[in-house]
């Protein structure tokens, strides 16, 4: 079976990217990914719950993000939480998005909409 193109998944929805971030590095469960978020922007983007869920939910139908078998140890762990890994397309499509958003500021500092050489 080939993989689908990262590029297809272009543009990736601010949250759908922010989700890949959050899971790029470890393994993660919902509450922590919010978290992640907020902190990693200084608390200016915080995803709600519902806004979170569906976003996993089509991120788990596309392959961008799975959940693993693996689980922390028990006495670190609580069984309700649901862990989510990036996926080798996962990771693809956030490498394409991160190009394509530095594409967009290269083309703004061009036109002197964005600080930085251009």
């Amino acid at each position: 079976m080939r993989q689908p193109d990262p590029a297809a998944l272009l543009p990736l929805p601010e949250a759908v990217f922010h989700i890949l971030l959050a899971v790029a590095g470890e393994d993660r469960h919902g509450y922590a990914i919010i978290q992640d978020v907020a902190a990693r922007t200084g608390g200016e983007i915080k995803l709600s719950p519902g806004t979170l869920y569906r976003s996993i939910q089509r991120m788990l139908e596309q392959g961008l993000i799975v959940e693993p078998r693996e689980r922390p140890e028990p006495e670190l762990d609580d069984e309700r939480r649901r862990y989510y890994r990036i996926t080798p397309l996962g990771r693809a499509a956030a490498e394409a998005e991160a190009g394509r958003l530095a594409q967009l500021v290269r083309m703004a500092r061009r036109r002197g909409f964005a600080p930085g050489k251009a």
